[in-house]
């Protein structure tokens, strides 16, 4: 079965086939933002892949496109919804730290 290592945390949760780094995070009670519900309309679920990252379907231009926007982007970018996790294996990814007064506002109305 396939796992995914949250970071920094270092959560170590199993996955299903055909869920994405999202799916598995909600799941698990894993604080990952997501304000456009997981369809790629937004940045907020930015991960890094520090692991798997070859095992992962190839980014669109929607996911692009949307990660442009993404606070401190690097080469192992990735949009945690459109992360579909497609094979058996052990996946390493890294919810960047927001920077505190960000972090608020995605919180402000969460219960």
């Amino acid at each position: 079965m396939p796992t995914v290592t949250f970071l920094p945390m270092n959560v170590t949760c199993e996955a299903l086939l055909g869920e994405s780094f999202l799916d598995v995070a909600l799941a698990h009670n894993i604080d990952l933002q997501h304000n456009c519900g997981g369809v790629c309309a937004c940045s907020t679920c930015h991960v890094k892949v520090k692991q798997g990252m070859e095992r992962l379907p190839e980014m669109e231009d929607d996911e692009a496109d949307q990660l442009d926007e993404a606070e401190g982007l690097a080469l192992e970018s990735r949009l945690g919804c459109q992360c579909k996790i497609l094979e058996d294996t052990d996946y390493i990814v890294e919810i960047p730290q927001l920077n505190p007064a960000i972090a608020k506002l995605f919180h402000e109305g969460a219960h």
